[in-house]
C-alpha cells in the first residue's frame, strides 16, 4: 500500500512539475535530463551539427546581416541581368558595359551578379566610369568567384539572400540575354512588381530579336487565358537602344538625380 502510494505521489509531482527551455513549456514525461547549458558546454562527439538546419538559420541570418550591411550606404543603384557565358566580342557585352558606364556618369551604382559575361561588361563599364560597381555572387560549383571589375562585392551561399539584396537596393533594372538563371530573375522581380510586394520598379529589356517573343506569348497567350493580369507598359520596355534602357530603368530616381 505504502509502495502504490508512493508511486500516486512520485506521479501527481511529475505532472505538476513545468520545466521551462525558453519560450517552450514541458511537463512530465515531456521534461528532459539535460539542459541547454550543459548540452553547450558538453564536448561534441561529432560535426553533424554544423549541417543541421537550426545552425543553417543562423548562416541565413549572418548573410542578410552582412549584406545588410555592404549595401546600406550605396545609394541609388540599378540592378543588370544577364548571361554569365556571353563573349566578350559579342554586342551585347559592349551594351552591357555602356550601361555600367552611364550609370556611373550619373552617380548610381551598379548592381549585377558579380560574374563572367554581361555582368562583367556591366561592372567593367562602372568600374571605368569611376562608380560604384557592385558584384554579388553565389556559391556555385562551376562558378570562378566575382570578377575583377567588382569594387564592392559578396559571395552568397544561398540564392534568396542574394536575390532580396538585388531587389531591395536596387529601384530598376536593365535584363540582357540570358539564361535561366536571368529568366528567374526576371520573373521574380515582375511577380513582386505585379503582386505590389514591392514598389514601382522599372525594367528594361535590351534586344527586340531575343525578348519579343517572349513577350508575345506571355501577352497573347497568358493574357488572353486570364492566368495574368494586363503588365503596367510603363514598368516593362524592349528596346535595342541602351540609352533608352537607361532612362525606363533609372525613372523612378528622377528626383534623386
Amino acid at each position: 500500500m505504502t509502495e502504490k502510494n508512493d508511486q500516486s505521489n512520485s506521479d501527481q509531482e511529475m505532472s505538476e512539475r513545468t520545466y521551462y527551455r525558453g519560450p517552450v513549456i514541458m511537463r512530465g514525461p515531456m521534461i528532459p535530463t539535460d539542459t541547454t547549458t550543459g548540452n553547450l558546454l558538453a564536448s561534441e562527439s561529432s560535426n553533424d551539427w554544423l549541417h543541421m538546419d537550426p545552425w543553417r538559420v543562423l548562416r541565413i541570418q549572418a548573410e542578410f546581416v552582412d549584406g545588410f550591411g555592404a549595401l546600406a550606404e550605396v545609394g541609388p543603384a540599378v540592378v543588370v541581368f544577364g548571361s554569365a557565358r556571353t563573349d566578350r566580342s559579342d554586342p551585347m557585352y559592349q551594351a552591357a558595359r555602356k550601361v555600367g558606364n552611364l550609370l556611373a556618369q550619373h552617380g548610381i551604382a551598379t548592381i549585377t551578379g558579380g560574374g563572367p559575361g554581361i555582368m562583367e561588361a556591366a561592372n567593367r563599364g562602372a568600374s571605368e566610369g569611376g562608380g560604384a560597381s557592385i558584384g554579388l555572387g553565389i556559391e556555385l560549383p562551376h562558378e570562378q568567384g566575382l570578377n575583377k571589375w567588382v569594387n564592392l562585392g559578396m559571395s552568397f551561399r544561398y540564392f534568396f539572400v542574394r536575390k532580396t539584396m538585388f531587389v531591395k537596393y536596387s529601384s530598376g533594372a536593365i535584363v540582357f540575354p540570358g539564361g535561366f538563371g536571368t529568366l528567374d530573375e526576371l520573373f521574380e522581380l515582375l511577380t513582386l512588381v505585379q503582386t505590389h510586394k514591392i514598389t514601382r520598379t522599372p525594367v528594361a529589356l535590351v534586344g527586340t530579336a531575343y525578348w519579343q517573343g517572349l513577350f508575345n506569348w506571355i501577352e497573347g497567350t497568358l493574357l488572353s487565358e486570364g492566368m495574368i493580369s494586363d503588365l503596367d507598359k510603363d514598368l516593362v520596355c524592349i528596346t535595342d537602344d541602351v540609352e533608352e534602357a537607361f532612362s525606363v530603368a533609372t525613372s523612378a530616381l528622377s528626383d534623386q538625380l
